[in-house]
């Protein structure tokens, strides 16, 4: 599958000319994963590290051992991958939240040489239309206070912040949002 432009006004950037990105069923176990998981780690403990009172391994404990990788699988979960040209450059899963109608969106991630080309996006619809299929009605997920840009993609793409935006955000540290998923007479 090769990501194009919409339309004349979505000024999303392309895959590079001659390269092209697929996107795939997977699981936080496949090794095609490891790469993108460590580098979530890595960003989580660059962004992180000189927080007081925050165990520098926190990270590695939330990516891999707080949300077990059976957690992402089918029929109540989901984990994707965007390879390009068969390696692994974003991807991302949900697994079920607190009630059977919400899915929460985990390990969500993009490769720093692949970041500004609307990857994140397409994973974050793609595992959308992924938890409409399976029948959830809600969205649930958490980003940390020094990732505005994941805020920013979560508030353009119809995200609910339920937080006060002039609290004390360190204090908070992760943000969460949730969407109501709207179903198409074609998927009910």
């Amino acid at each position: 599958m090769r990501f194009t432009l919409a339309s004349p006004t979505d000024r999303r950037p392309t895959p590079p000319p001659g390269e092209i990105d697929t996107i795939v069923e997977s699981s936080p176990r496949d090794a095609l994963a490891r790469p993108l998981l460590e580098a979530l780690v890595a960003e989580y403990s660059r962004r992180y590290h000189d927080l007081a009172g925050r165990d520098a391994n926190a990270a590695a404990y939330e990516v891999y051992e707080r949300y077990p990788a059976e957690l992402f699988d089918p029929p109540h979960g989901s984990f994707i991958l965007i390879l390009r040209d068969g390696a692994p450059i974003a991807g991302g899963g949900f697994m079920p939240h607190a009630d059977a109608g919400t899915a929460e969106i985990k390990r969500m991630w993009t490769s720093d040489a692949h970041r500004r080309q609307g990857l994140a996006r397409r994973v974050l619809e793609a595992l959308e239309a992924r938890a409409i299929a399976l029948g959830y009605t809600r969205i649930h997920l958490t980003t940390g206070f020094r990732q505005p840009e994941a805020a920013a993609l979560y508030h353009r793409h119809g995200y609910t912040g339920l937080y006060d935006p002039d609290s004390d955000l360190a204090a908070r540290f992760t943000l969460p949002f949730e969407k109501t998923l709207v179903h198409t007479e074609a998927e009910a």
